[in-house]
């Protein structure tokens, strides 16, 4: 179909919320422990959503019956994936965390070779090698020299370990477990709809989320400092990058499909490089504009004529 405005701005919007995560992530390192900003993020957009979707939770055996599947990507999206993002942002800049995220379809093909029998083609061992030179560039700072005596930055290896489990995460969700599937699927109008499935995902989620956060206050965390600085970075995170991009990204995958929309996702690190430079001040390099180059071709190859690829790419949210 045609790329009308409004499925352009639908598209956009995400990307560019999920780079504005990235950022804020930054900003608020010195106000709150990243672990904790997590936990606050998705308490916030827990009760943001009750009021929208309390009737997936009706009635509780349904839920209580896939309690395990819905503790797993509960916990590697909610409770994993953006926790290792936050933590990794202490260390690293968000254009480095978008950049090295944007690898995850490379692990999407490894994951699916080890554990679910999807051999990978040609084309899509073609797009991992380039990924997997992006991802190299960017952890070499663009120097083979530094790349051969590389010191990985803790925040590189944290945000490497969060897209491995994004890729597990995804893999989960096109091979769900047979009550997932078909007529045993609950139906969106019995209230599991993309807001009920996102409430159940962050009510499990929260559960890890906790243990972590509990964790990290117990080891030493610095106080959080209350205010209005973090109080806007948390309605941001909460209802920007977790509920409008949800929405946002589910519109633009029902309307133009999951190949064009896979494509629009590749915008992030582009969007955290510009606000990296209008927010932070931190001026893209030449190596991450050649990461980025990369990366986008290594997703461009090896989705190309891939339903499979196309589908994982369409049903994610990596923000």
């Amino acid at each position: 179909m045609s790329l009308s405005p409004r499925l352009a701005l639908l598209m956009t919007l995400p990307p560019l919320m999920w780079a504005g995560n990235a950022i804020v992530g930054r900003l608020v390192v010195d106000l709150v422990p990243p672990l904790t900003f997590n936990l606050l993020r998705w308490l916030l957009a827990l009760l943001i959503l009750l009021p929208l979707a309390w009737r997936v939770l009706r009635p509780w055996a349904r839920v209580r019956q896939r309690w395990g599947y819905l503790l797993v990507i509960g916990g590697l999206s909610v409770g994993l994936y953006n926790a290792l993002q936050y933590a990794a942002l202490v260390t690293s800049p968000p254009l480095n965390v978008t950049l090295v995220a944007s690898s995850t379809p490379v692990w999407m093909l490894a994951i699916g070779a080890l554990f679910f029998g999807e051999k990978p083609r040609p084309r899509q061992l073609l797009g991992a090698a380039l990924g997997l030179t992006g991802v190299a560039v960017v952890l070499g700072r663009g120097s083979l020299e530094v790349l051969l005596n590389v010191r990985f930055v803790a925040g590189d290896l944290l945000v490497l370990a969060a897209a491995i489990g994004w890729a597990l995460y995804s893999w989960l969700l096109v091979r769900p477990p047979a009550h997932m599937r078909g007529d045993a699927r609950p139906r969106a109008d019995e209230g599991w709809d993309w807001a009920g499935l996102l409430l159940l995902q962050v009510l499990f989620g929260l559960l890890p989320a906790a243990l972590f956060a509990g964790a990290e206050q117990a080891l030493g965390a610095v106080p959080v400092a209350w205010g209005w600085p973090l109080l806007a970075a948390l309605v941001y995170v909460s209802v920007g990058a977790s509920l409008v991009a949800y929405r946002a990204w589910g519109l633009a995958v029902a309307q133009g499909g999951p190949a064009l929309a896979a494509f629009f996702a590749n915008l992030t690190p582009l969007f955290a490089a510009l606000l990296s430079t209008a927010v932070l001040g931190e001026t893209p390099r030449l190596f991450h504009a050649v990461a980025f180059v990369l990366i986008v071709a290594g997703i461009a190859v090896s989705s190309s004529g891939d339903a499979a690829a196309q589908r994982q790419n369409g049903q994610n949210v990596p923000g």
